[in-house]
């Protein structure tokens, strides 16, 4: 089972992530998108890492809007799992 990151690896999350809110056990974010087709294209790019990862944010569409979610239900925490996921989509430069 995942682990709930420390208060160390936490702060570095905030740190390099900026764009995130970490709200407890969760962080979140949203992107603004030029129109839904565009957004629908992000959340099915996000579907397929997260299958592959076997680990699936939460996710709002609202037209040009995407929130994504993260928190390892099963720690009911966020851990690294969640991270390595978050830095795969912030590595895209959406």
């Amino acid at each position: 089972m995942a682990t709930p990151l420390d208060a160390e690896a936490r702060s570095r999350f905030s740190r390099d992530h900026p764009d995130w809110a970490l709200d407890g056990e969760t962080a979140s974010r949203t992107l603004t998108f030029a129109d839904f087709a565009e957004a629908m294209g992000f959340v099915n790019r996000v579907a397929l890492v997260a299958e592959k990862a076997d680990h699936h944010p939460d996710v709002d569409v609202r037209w040009n809007r995407v929130t994504l979610a993260f928190s390892t239900h099963s720690a009911k925490a966020f851990t690294a799992r969640d991270v390595r996921l978050i830095e795969t989509i912030d590595g895209w430069k959406s």
